[in-house]
């Protein structure tokens, strides 16, 4: 599916969130070491050789049920959008992961909460960076046209349907999503009380990324969040293929992370694209048709250092293209470039770096299909350049638009080409579940 602008939302359908407690499945072992181990990142950012990594570290972690059965061979940044196996090996790995699930319920290495909770949910980075703190709860899906829930990228039919697959196969939320909600004034508070005393669950990820939870049950607390949250909308951050999954199933609710729109809220980092089988000098001098194209130096420390450097400075515009070795800037896009873009797009869609690339660079001058197969996903300078190389192709370095871009595309009812943002700290999956009858 290309990117484009999706039809307005009708502004008469129903707004505000829908947020109610829910009976977790969480693991029985709740130290740390254990939840490091029986955990994971969400599933369209395990590499191959990460879901193997993090199979062999514990028997019960749960990359076995979010990529089931593809060991050596699924997963990886974008594999939520390749999709996947046939059908054939789709249903055998999607009834396996239920029947895993189901074992390891039977075996107590899962347990069932016996009340309903809201949980508190904190993400502090390494290294100093803000705080991201939200609650988790079971979210109402909204019907079709409402402005509840607002989606920002596009999605793929065949992700979507293993997405679905898995669902139905589990009766399980086993990951969650994540909605940046509208500020109110009420929820600081709200989140400070349900935080006081030792997290239920905590644990410092690969990352450096700690993250603590803490089980919130008195109804007093948890009304009182819900109804400060049905006086908000949100955009989808990340889990936009599960959210078109779980409506794809007719499920009623999805299991989310709602943080605010703002501080306390997440923060954007870019994607990075890799287009295969296509020479740099080639692809230069294409792109030169189209923007202002001026080779930046290099220093000793490498392309990967000097294009983090670049990025990094608010000043700077265009975006870079790479061999992994040489840099070169794209900018000052042309008639020819902007011409591309729908003109019936809204303003905040038609600016954004990741329109022009789509439109006018990928398709209009280099001439390739903007699909899976024909521009990849990178995650990370590093992975970009490394893919370059590895792909015999160049790798597109992008700026991160701000989470006021993001929200201003949503609500102007259009979509972002897929995969262009990240929405940083993400919660782990594997601690908390929510099975469909909790």
């Amino acid at each position: 599916m290309p990117s484009s602008p999706a039809d307005p939302p009708d502004p008469t359908a129903a707004t505000g969130l829908r947020v109610r407690p829910f009976r977790a499945l969480t693991y029985r072992r709740r130290d740390p070491g254990t939840l490091a181990r029986v955990s994971s990142p969400a599933y369209d950012l395990v590499t191959p050789e990460g879901r193997d990594r993090l199979s062999a570290a514990d028997p019960h972690n749960i990359v076995r049920l979010i990529l089931p059965g593809v060991a050596g061979g699924a997963g990886g940044p974008g594999a939520g959008d390749a999709g996947g196996p046939g059908d054939g090996a789709l249903h055998r790995s999607v009834s396996g992961a239920a029947t895993t699930l189901r074992d390891w319920e039977r075996a107590g290495v899962l347990e069932r909460d016996a009340e309903p909770a809201l949980w508190v949910y904190a993400l502090r980075p390494a290294g100093g960076a803000p705080e991201t703190v939200g609650w988790l709860g079971a979210v109402g899906l909204p019907p079709a046209g409402s402005r509840e829930v607002l989606p920002h990228e596009d999605t793929f039919p065949a992700a979507v349907e293993g997405r679905r697959a898995l669902l139905e196969a589990t009766a399980t939320d086993l990951e969650p999503i994540v909605l940046a909600h509208d500020p109110h004034p009420d929820v600081p508070a709200l989140t400070a009380a349900g935080r006081r005393g030792a997290p239920t669950l905590e644990l410092t990820d690969a990352d450096g990324v700690r993250h603590a939870l803490w089980r919130v049950s008195d109804p007093g607390l948890t009304g009182r969040v819900a109804a400060a949250l049905a006086g908000t909308g949100a955009v989808i951050a990340d889990g936009h293929h599960r959210f078109a999954a779980a409506r794809a199933h007719g499920a009623r609710e999805i299991l989310a992370l709602l943080t605010p729109m703002g501080p306390g809220g997440l923060r954007v980092d870019p994607i990075h694209r890799v287009v295969p089988e296509l020479a740099f000098d080639e692809a230069v001098a294409a792109a030169a048709g189209g923007f202002r194209a001026t080779v930046l130096p290099v220093a000793a420390d490498g392309a990967a250092q000097e294009a983090e450097r670049w990025l990094a400075d608010p000043g700077q515009t265009g975006v870079l293209v790479s061999d992994g070795s040489r840099l070169v800037r794209l900018d000052a896009p042309s008639a020819q470039v902007t011409g591309a873009v729908p003109p019936e797009a809204p303003a905040a869609w038609r600016g954004l770096d990741v329109v022009l690339v789509h439109h006018g660079l990928v398709r209009r001058l280099w001439g390739r299909a903007d699909d899976p197969a024909g521009v990849l996903v990178a995650h990370g300078v590093a992975a970009a350049l490394d893919g370059a190389l590895a792909h015999r192709g160049v790798a597109l370095l992008l700026r991160a638009p701000s989470p006021a871009d993001v929200a201003a595309v949503a609500r102007a009812g259009a979509r972002m080409p897929r995969k262009s943002t990240l929405f940083v700290p993400k919660p782990r999956t594997g601690l908390v579940l929510r099975h469909h009858g909790d």
